[in-house]
């Protein structure tokens, strides 16, 4: 028979052991191409990572996943995001992945990722390839793993794409969602993968049809645009026409039995301005949905209407898309219309009006119009006020801060009556093991009073954790005068020196969120924000930057209304 007091010390050294253990992060992710593969899926990534942390005696902390997403890039990943910002509060001493390229596939997003948490004393882990971030030679190979990472991500982009060509140059569809076309799939001859082919959609083609009829018959792109709208026709997805929509559908050949790929060159890094001059275009294998003669009308037409827009006006009118339609909530985009004077000459007027109504018709919205003139002269004369005036920015602040104080008390109470139930957990195990020691509680009684215990501090440690994340970003959300007063004065100056309208269009587009409109069509709110990279933009903080600082975790986003 074992001695007691050797067993007490064993449980007094697990109890050790407990409060020291490491916090893990557990991130995965997973493509959308990746989930049907086997040994990918987001599952088998945390059941192998959880394991693994039993196995070593750390603690999961929290499981973040990032589901059908690729890792290309880090924006967009939600999960991740939020990983870095926990991260920033060090909420867990090590991050642990199944595979490095699950965290990122671009060299310098991982390189970055890893030097932000290393500098928060987190530690970086990959599962499958087993080397340790904070040692010499871990550290060297894991830079040599994220450029092969890379390097497989770029060659298997290149051979896909390079197949893809290959298909379209054969006539083949690459798959996707077109208007006026089902895809179905069927089986390749000597492939692998199932392949897919257009079938005409009755519903929808009527649709193409009725947009190149009324276009060759004369109509502009936002006339079109509202006749089908009105007409009840919809998008692939449901949605009502856009101008661009109906642009789009006229230059496409497919309508007229050809496949078209490879229009934009690079797509991720320059999405407009990087066009194909010699796009694939094949005859394809599927029908053709209008004539020939319908399709050469149509391109006349638009060769002879096409022409370089005027764009002088574009950095003009500063509070396009941040003022906002009282109606539909779309941004309001320049308007113009043209009133005849008593002597005959004409008077041009320009308003902001609804993007949606100009882009899609009455079927989506109405006009909405407010005069530019007074919409600018209002918006710069309330801010250069507000700037100006430290009783209103010292009203501001007070404000703001009581809010977040407001919030953030009751979950102060919330989290010193939890913490003070987890010490008494603490006292409940100790009375436990004095019992145990005493020859009161057999080891059989001991254990199962410990794991309950255990069991009790888990589901309070459960509860504490999103609290103190909201009270870390509380904390966080204090803004002081000095703060708010120097990025005014730092906007008020740049906007006098900016030389260009498009620069003082920018310099509004980085303070202004939104500008409300009220029904009787005079502004009824300004909403400025306070973020990251404002504050950074107007202060001298980019240059006083300390090694706390970094621009993968955003610590903090006010919005004040003027």
């Amino acid at each position: 028979m074992q001695n007691p007091a050797v067993n007490l010390l064993e449980q007094l050294d697990q109890v050790s052991q407990a409060r020291i253990q490491k916090r893990v992060a557990i991130y995965a992710r997973v493509s959308t191409t990746e989930q049907a593969e086997e040994g990918y899926s987001i599952d088998e990534q945390t059941r192998l990572l959880s394991q693994y942390c039993e196995r070593e005696g750390y603690v999961v902390y929290k499981e973040y996943a990032d589901r059908g997403i690729s890792g290309k890039s880090i924006k967009g990943r939600a999960s991740l995001q939020q990983l870095l910002d926990d991260a920033k509060e060090k909420l867990f001493d090590i991050v642990l992945v199944w595979k490095s390229n699950r965290l990122a596939r671009n060299i310098l997003d991982m390189l970055k990722i890893v030097e932000f948490l290393k500098q928060k004393n987190i530690v970086f882990r990959s599962y499958s390839e087993q080397y340790e971030t904070e040692t010499s030679a871990g550290k060297l190979q894991f830079n040599m793993m994220a450029v092969i990472a890379e390097f497989e991500r770029d060659n298997i982009a290149e051979n896909v794409k390079m197949g893809m060509i290959a298909r379209a140059k054969e006539g083949s569809w690459n798959g996707g969602q077109v208007l006026g076309y089902d895809s179905e799939q069927v089986q390749g001859d000597n492939r692998k993968r199932t392949l897919t082919r257009l079938v005409v959609n009755e519903k929808e083609a009527a649709t193409v049809r009725r947009i190149f009829g009324l276009y060759t018959e004369g109509h502009g792109y936002k006339s079109i645009a509202n006749t089908v709208n009105k007409e009840r026709h919809r998008s692939k997805k449901g949605n009502l026409f856009s101008i661009n929509a109906i642009k789009t559908i006229l230059t496409n050949p497919i309508y007229i039995g050809f496949i078209r790929y490879n229009v934009r060159r690079d797509w991720n890094e320059q999405r407009r301005n990087n066009i194909n001059p010699e796009p694939v275009i094949e005859k394809g294998h599927h029908k053709a949905i209008i004539s020939e003669e319908t399709w050469q009308k149509a391109q006349s037409i638009l060769k002879s209407r096409s022409k370089t827009p005027n764009r002088v006006h574009s950095g003009e009118f500063p509070l396009t898309g941040i003022m906002k339609c009282p109606v539909c909530g779309a941004g309001m985009v320049l308007g113009r219309t043209t009133n005849k004077r008593k002597d005959g000459s004409k008077r041009v007027l320009e308003y902001y009006v609804c993007g949606e109504w100009k882009n899609k018709g009455t079927s989506a919205c109405h006009s909405n119009g407010v005069r530019t003139e007074y919409a600018d002269e209002y918006v710069l004369n309330k801010i250069a006020k507000f700037a100006s005036s430290d009783a209103l920015i010292n009203d501001v602040v007070k404000k703001v801060n009581k809010g977040y104080r407001t919030i953030s008390e009751p979950l102060q109470r919330e989290y010193a009556i939890l913490k003070r139930s987890l010490e008494a957990i603490q006292s409940k195990k100790d009375k436990v093991l004095g019992l145990y020691e005493d020859g009161i509680l057999n080891k059989i009684d001991l254990k199962s009073r410990l794991d309950k215990l255990d069991e009790e501090k888990k589901l309070l440690d459960e509860r504490i954790a999103p609290i103190e994340q909201q009270l870390g970003q509380s904390a966080k959300k204090e803004v002081t005068f000095k703060m708010v007063k120097q990025v005014m004065q730092s906007f008020t100056e740049s906007y006098k020196q900016s030389i260009t309208g498009e620069q003082r269009k920018q310099l509004l587009h980085l303070l202004i969120n939104k500008v409300t409109i009220a029904d009787n069509r005079n502004i009824d709110s300004i909403q400025i924000q306070l973020n990251n990279e404002v504050v950074r933009h107007f202060t001298k903080q980019e240059e006083d930057k300390s090694s706390d600082d970094d621009d993968l975790s955003s610590s903090f986003s006010i919005l004040i209304d003027l």
